[in-house]
């Protein structure tokens, strides 16, 4: 795992297990059960690293053997950003189970390129919640800055986002419009082309998660 001196809040999870998985992904002809097993498994693996530092509180513990003290973790929201974030989704759940789930509905206006809210429901204590964003893909940022503005809209201060793959230019934008969130992914790829896709990426990730075109 490093982070990057650049950008303190940035962290690649390089473990050999997520480099692994990612190759697989990348390869064009992997099957779409095999791509959405492997989102789910490396979701754990980040999401892993991005709950490194939720809060706990103690509690007393009666083993078969002595009273010792344990703790307990406040459950984060999960944010998936509709829809390829519920590939994501279900690792991190996979995870830690008791956490609560927000959706944001997002789609890219086709003339404007600007994304478009059509769906938003969230547990009504978000200003007291860690919120974690998950979305695969961190292109252009356009739906990450919109999802964390609307959860800043609603009064969400602990804000994370976990990604697959990052493009330079999505960092760039979440960043200067957001620089309190953190950010972990597996990669930080080359670049976007003409289309916006990542390069070299792994295509449209909610295409290829759900079979569609």
């Amino acid at each position: 795992m490093t982070a990057s001196p650049a950008l303190a809040a940035l962290t690649v999870v390089d473990h050999p297990l997520v480099r692994h998985k990612l190759s697989i992904m990348r390869a064009r002809h992997t099957p779409t059960a095999e791509f959405r097993r492997l989102l789910r498994e490396i979701a754990v693996l980040l999401g892993y690293e991005a709950t490194r530092d939720l809060p706990l509180t103690e509690y007393p513990v009666e083993t078969p053997v002595a009273r010792t003290v344990g703790v307990r973790l406040a459950a984060p929201v999960f944010v998936p950003v509709l829809r390829a974030g519920l590939g994501l989704l279900d690792g991190m759940l996979d995870l830690l189970p008791e956490g609560d789930v927000a959706h944001i509905g997002l789609y890219r206006d086709p003339e404007t390129l600007q994304p478009v809210e059509y769906y938003f429901r969230a547990p009504a204590d978000l200003a007291a919640r860690c919120c974690i964003v998950v979305d695969p893909m961190l292109a252009t940022g356009g739906s990450a800055v919109a999802a964390l503005d609307r959860l800043k809209g609603r009064g969400a201060a602990d804000l994370r986002f976990v990604c697959l793959l990052a493009a330079p230019e999505g960092l760039q934008r979440l960043r200067a419009a957001h620089p309190d969130v953190p950010v972990w992914t597996a990669a930080v790829d080359e670049r976007l082309n003409e289309h916006s896709y990542i390069v070299p990426g792994l295509g449209d990730a909610g295409d290829r998660l759900f079979g569609t075109q």
